[in-house]
């Protein structure tokens, strides 16, 4: 696996001195509550993620579980006490890490329920993390996020730089961000782990300041690995170093 990570980072760009991410404050997605979605898969696994988080200067995480009907159907009840078995194994590890959790909610047919329910983990100001579907734009987004800032909370797209439909369509970026939609950009965007052309849409996202949180999105150690290779990536600096990011203020 690593290898072929290695091939994705050999770039003709002029690479920087690594970022010290202590800058940003806050990573605001990963998924390192072990065993409940495709993240960790067991504490010592969790631990083992959260010191890479460490080596490159964040101090706090607030790690998000997917929730989705069909496969994740992870409850607040559920996320919760996985989070504060995680702070547990911290403390015990003297690991210097703070943990939250919330959600990142999968926009499925269940998901406007729990929205008109008010059963959604967020974080900061009432931030609701979610995510869509990879094939195509779900029929009812607009609804969804109408119905979410009217009970009060404050819709987060996550990486929507992952989402091929729009690849051709960059209005779409800007009609959310005019709707009040953060965009939350995956780090290991940038440097092409996810391909070509999401890297060049996530440097568009960056060039237009489109882009209001950073997360790391983190699963396995191959996307820690990955982001030491972004801490060396222009955009990576770019974006820190643009005043556009809310992470520190989490």
């Amino acid at each position: 696996m690593f290898g072929k990570i290695a091939q994705l980072f050999k770039s003709k760009e002029p690479l920087k001195e690594p970022l010290d991410l202590g800058l940003l404050g806050t990573d605001i997605h990963s998924h390192f509550i072990p065993g409940i979605d495709d993240g960790s898969k067991d504490m010592a696994m969790s631990l083992e993620l959260l010191n890479g988080m460490a080596s490159y200067g964040y101090k706090k995480v607030i790690t998000t579980p997917h929730v989705m009907s069909d496969m994740y159907k992870n409850t607040p009840e559920i996320i919760n006490e996985g989070c504060d078995k995680l702070r547990q194994a911290i403390e015990a590890a003297d690991l210097d890490m703070k943990v939250e959790c919330a959600a990142e909610y999968y926009l499925d047919m269940e998901f406007g329920d729990k929205v008109n329910r008010k059963e959604l983990l967020t974080f900061g100001d009432n931030y609701v993390l979610f995510e869509l579907p990879f094939t195509m734009e779900p029929p009812n987004m607009g609804e969804v996020i109408f119905e979410m800032q009217l009970s009060g909370f404050k819709p987060v797209l996550a990486h929507p730089e992952r989402y091929g439909y729009w690849f051709n369509d960059f209005e779409k970026y800007e009609q959310l961000d005019a709707k009040g939609v953060l965009l939350q950009l995956n780090i290991n965007s940038l440097t092409g782990h996810y391909g070509p052309e999401v890297k060049k849409i996530a440097e568009r996202l960056i060039d237009n300041e489109l882009i209001t949180l950073l997360g790391s999105d983190c699963h396995h150690m191959g996307h820690i690995e990955g982001i030491d290779h972004a801490r060396r990536f222009p955009y990576l600096h770019k974006l820190v170093n643009s005043g556009k990011l809310i992470n520190k203020n989490l």
